[in-house]
């Protein structure tokens, strides 16, 4: 029987969330070293600690060491020490793109299980989605140039309704897409790694299929999202020949990660003209040089990795890292697993 759980926080949180924490079991034993944070730039901001005051690396290895449970992965330096950690048995991530990173950091080959926060990022993403979709389609773009100049030209824009959106990817973000979308009476072609027996119509789509389909998907679409997570078999799935499949009125909407599209291919074919436009979320490099050309493109929406988050967050990931303590503490399945073979 579970007698005594040290958890520790070690990434910004409300004081009134830490408390919630604190107040799911009396066995939790709930560690929030606020002194030891960064600063946050923005609500629901989840930086790595710094090690830079006195004493501060010290505190933190022997506030890992004492660990059972960690809420988030701590300072980025000492993040390669976890493996090997005495007590450390789990780690909640904050985000849901973690499998990369748990790869870097040793914890693939380690018994320390990794849960993600897959799902509650879900909606502002898609949201962002159809952000995109609406700016093209209204041609936003060229709406505030003229505002600045001034000048006044009619011109006539387009609907969602009847357009093909493809969604590479169909977990929680890339269904809640096809969700909205459909909601403006788009029509939803879904990509996922593999069917395994699952139908168009339990992942909210109107086609699905497979990467070996995904060519001539991309040449129906008028908006590809990307919504797949970042591995060996996606790594710049998007690449320079399906790029060149597209419509030259397509727009390509990336919420997955900048490795999943060949970004120099993208930015030539937008700067080319080839493509009507893009909203890009994630880059190859972040933050995005200040040399990239995607920054001056005209047809192109730059988001600082920022379409996930808003101020609600915490409170999400909160509820299901609580949910995941209740499982834990009475030895069920823990939620959002990651799967350390396929990376999430």
């Amino acid at each position: 029987m579970i007698e005594h759980v040290r958890v520790v926080i070690t990434t910004p949180l409300e004081e009134e969330l830490v408390s919630t924490v604190a107040g799911i079991d009396d066995r939790l034993d709930v560690v929030y070293p606020a002194d030891l944070m960064a600063a946050t730039r923005y609500p629901s901001d989840h930086p790595f600690p710094p090690l830079d005051a006195p004493g501060s690396a010290e505190r933190w290895e022997s506030l890992l060491d004492e660990a059972e449970i960690l809420f988030d992965f701590g300072p980025l330096d000492l993040a390669p020490t976890l493996a090997r950690r005495p007590k450390l048995r789990w780690i909640q991530a904050t985000s849901a793109g973690v499998g990369r990173f748990a790869e870097r950091i040793g914890l693939l080959d380690s018994d320390v299980v990794v849960t993600t926060a897959s799902g509650v990022h879900a909606r502002p993403l898609a949201e962002f989605a159809m952000l995109a979709m609406l700016l093209f389609g209204k041609d936003t773009l060229r709406l505030q140039r003229e505002q600045q100049e001034r000048h006044w030209e009619r011109h006539a824009g387009e609907e969602i309704r009847g357009k093909v959106v493809c969604v590479v990817g169909l977990g929680k973000i890339g269904r809640e897409v096809a969700r909205l979308a459909h909601a403006f009476d788009a029509r939803v072609t879904g990509v996922v790694r593999e069917t395994r027996g699952r139908s168009a119509r339990e992942l909210g789509v109107d086609v699905l299929g497979t990467p070996d389909d995904l060519d001539a998907l991309l040449a129906d679409a008028d908006v590809v999202v990307l919504a797949t997570p970042h591995t060996g078999d996606t790594h710049r799935l998007l690449d320079a020949r399906r790029i060149a499949l597209l419509k030259p009125t397509a727009i390509v909407v990336n919420i997955a990660r900048g490795d999943v599209v060949d970004e120099p291919a993208l930015a030539d074919a937008l700067a080319a003209g080839r493509l009507r436009g893009a909203a890009l979320d994630v880059f190859q490099e972040e933050p995005l040089p200040a040399e990239s050309p995607l920054w001056g493109l005209p047809n192109v929406l730059v988001s600082p990795h920022s379409a996930s988050t808003v101020a609600a967050e915490n409170e999400r990931i909160v509820e299901l890292f609580g949910e995941n303590l209740r499982r834990y503490l009475a030895g069920t399945p823990l939620l959002n697993v990651l799967d350390k073979g396929l990376l999430y």
